[in-house]
C-alpha cells in the first residue's frame, strides 16, 4: 500500500496563518506547529522538574507538532471567525475531527496505532498543556510584530495574554516571567 501521510504532512508550509491580518514576517503552519512543539515540550519539562508533575516531554512534543495537521485538509481558519460564533465553532471542530481521521487513515495500518495518539486521541493532561504552547506560540508571534512596528497586532497580543493566564497553569506562567521579555529584545540586546 502506497501512503501520502508524509507528503500531505509536508505541505503544512504551504498553509499561511494570520491571513487576516498584515504581517512584517509571515508564518506558516510548519513553523508554528514546531514552534508550539518546542514551547510544548518545555511546559512539560517546566511542569515536571518545578512543579511536581509526571507528563513525558517527549508525547507533549510530539502532540504538538501534529496539533494542527489538520489544517492541510481544511485550511487555517481565523480565529476571529472560528471563535465568533458557538454553531461555526462547533462545526469546525467537526470538519477538524474529519480532517484528522481522514489523516490517520492514509497511514498503513500497522502505523495507525501509533500515531492516533497525536492526530486523533489525545490524552487531555497533553491536550491541555499543547493548547497552551499553541496560545504562547501565537502570543510570541504579536510581541515579535509589535517589536517590528506592527500596531495591527496589538489587540492580539492582550487577547492571547489574557488566554494564557486563564490557563492558570503554573508553567505557563513561569515560561511568561522567565523567558516572555527575551522575544521583546533585539538580536545584540539578547547578549
Amino acid at each position: 500500500m502506497r501512503s501520502h501521510f508524509f507528503a500531505y504532512v509536508s505541505r503544512m508550509r504551504f498553509i499561511q496563518r494570520w491571513a487576516l491580518m498584515r504581517n512584517t514576517a509571515p508564518e506558516n503552519v510548519q513553523e508554528h506547529s514546531h514552534q508550539a512543539a518546542v514551547l510544548a515540550h518545555a511546559l512539560a519539562v517546566i511542569r515536571n522538574e518545578k512543579f511536581g508533575g509526571h507528563v513525558d516531554p517527549g508525547a507533549v512534543a510530539a502532540a504538538a507538532l501534529y496539533h494542527d495537521a489538520s489544517e492541510i485538509l481544511t485550511g487555517d481558519m481565523p480565529t476571529p471567525i472560528k471563535y465568533d460564533n458557538p454553531a461555526i465553532q462547533s462545526a469546525y471542530k467537526h470538519v477538524e475531527a474529519v480532517a484528522e481521521q481522514k489523516l490517520l487513515n492514509m497511514l498503513p495500518l500497522e502505523l495507525r496505532k501509533a500515531y492516533a495518539p497525536v492526530l486523533t486521541d489525545v490524552d487531555p493532561e497533553v491536550e491541555r498543556l499543547v493548547k497552551a504552547a499553541d496560545k504562547l506560540s501565537a502570543h510570541i508571534k504579536c510581541v515579535e510584530e509589535l517589536k517590528a512596528g506592527n500596531a495591527e497586532f496589538r489587540e492580539a497580543a492582550a487577547q492571547t495574554r489574557r488566554a494564557l493566564e486563564a490557563f492558570g497553569l503554573p508553567e505557563v506562567e513561569y515560561f511568561l516571567e522567565t523567558f516572555l521579555e527575551s522575544f521583546s529584545l533585539t538580536l545584540d540586546e539578547l547578549k
